[in-house]
């Protein structure tokens, strides 16, 4: 049996994806240790989010492999690889907002709790169940709405359940896809403050364009461009990293360095 005590949270080897003839996403090769805060940037239409539908399962692999702690999860439906401990957040705020806070929250840790599928069993009797769902509503801040519809919930309010949701099911590798989007500065400053501590002890994966979030957050940063990854290091490193400056973070960066 293959020792998999010592293996990177997640490897990507040569992943490849194209739609068509167009080539996506082009030989990425990536380890991201187990632990680690680890960001993905890269301009608009680098492959960023095709990425991550690739690491979930969302879609199919043109060719490459992801190991998943060791295991190889390539081709698993996204279900079967959420289940082996990944679990990861959408662009779009992706919630039930009929259902409440709470309920919202509960969804998520009953599987990991070791409830299946069940028309005989009484939900509000899952004791264990609840007091995980009030336990990460503190974490998240909703403890206040927690018996109100998510969809009346504000913008910033619903990103925080979806992290939340994203975090219940006990998952150690998270994936999140532009958390702090359309967020004001102060709804960020609360968001960088959330990932950092339901992250904490996790390997996290965040996608990610406020360059701030990412060299406030970030142990490690890839940059991904046409597909590819062009360099992979510390911030302090990626942010005088000249190629990296030329293809993406552009003048100002280097600016930043230079006065840091």
């Amino acid at each position: 049996m293959t020792n998999i005590s010592g293996a990177p949270g997640l490897k990507l080897v040569n992943l490849q994806k194209s739609f068509g003839v167009t080539p996506i996403i082009r030989g990425v090769e990536l380890e991201v240790h187990r632990g680690e805060r680890h960001a993905i940037i890269g301009p608009n239409g680098a492959g960023k989010s095709t990425l991550f539908h690739l690491i979930s399962g969302r879609f199919p692999l043109t060719s490459g492999q992801v190991w998943l702690k060791g295991e190889n999860i390539t081709g698993l439906a996204p279900f079967e690889i959420n289940r082996r401990g990944l679990s990861r957040s959408f662009q779009v705020t992706n919630i039930f907002p009929r259902l409440s806070v709470f309920e919202n929250i509960r969804c998520g840790v009953l599987w990991s709790l070791g409830y299946r599928y069940s028309f005989w069993q009484g939900i509000e009797r899952l004791r264990d169940a609840r007091e995980r769902a009030e336990d990460i509503l503190e974490q998240i801040n909703l403890t206040a709405r927690r018996d109100i519809p998510a969809g009346l919930l504000s913008y910033a309010e619903q990103r925080s359940l979806e992290i939340g949701i994203t975090v219940a099911g006990g998952a150690d590798v998270i994936m999140l896809d532009e958390p702090t989007a359309g967020m004001s500065n102060s709804e960020t400053d609360y968001a960088v403050e959330l990932i950092r501590k339901v992250s904490e002890g996790k390997t996290l994966i965040i996608v990610e364009h406020d360059m701030g979030v990412v060299f406030d957050l970030a142990d490690r940063i890839s940059v991904l461009v046409y597909g590819q990854v062009i360099a992979t290091d510390t911030p302090e490193r990626i942010r005088s990293n000249a190629a990296v400056q030329e293809a993406y973070l552009g003048t100002a960066a280097h600016a930043d360095s230079e006065h840091a």
